[in-house]
């Protein structure tokens, strides 16, 4: 039995069209669970935490001090070493507060110590070519001095 072109465009036609139709009708099924499963992120995003100087934002950063030298203790007992006194030490990380100094002295700050690490990493760099190392204080100075006049 010979077909001609036209009989066999007709009969491809016939049975491509109805399973066409089912796999495009069972697409719309697939586009609804776009963007659900176990990766999806589905909550809402985070609030924002509370101002540092508040209430809350002093009982949230107590609790977390308080998590991290717990912490440390637990490590320290697992050595074998003597644990820590954690109510004392929480006592002592609240005292040191670095948000109480003013802003230009915690810049100061900042700046002090970047440079302290740039001398000591360039202090490196001469001991690998077998020059004396600068004194690491003076240096910070010298470098402060010239970058305030």
């Amino acid at each position: 039995m010979v077909m001609d072109f036209g009989a066999t465009m007709l009969l491809i036609v016939l049975v491509a069209l109805p399973v066409a139709a089912v796999l495009f009708v069972g697409a719309f099924g697939l586009l609804e669970q776009l963007g659900q499963g176990e990766l999806a992120i589905n909550e809402r995003p985070a609030s924002p935490p509370p101002p540092p100087g508040s209430a809350v934002g002093r009982i949230e950063r107590e609790e977390e001090i308080r998590q991290l030298v717990q912490a440390r203790h637990d490590r320290r007992l697992a050595r074998g070493e003597d644990g820590l006194d954690v109510e004392s030490e929480v006592r002592r990380l609240l005292a040191v507060d670095p948000d109480s100094a003013p802003e230009q002295e915690r810049q100061q700050d900042a700046l002090r110590e970047e440079i302290r690490q740039l001398v000591i990493a360039r202090n490196s760099r001469r001991a690998g070519r077998g020059e004396p190392a600068l004194d690491v204080d003076v240096e910070v100075e010298r470098q402060l001095r010239e970058l305030g006049g």
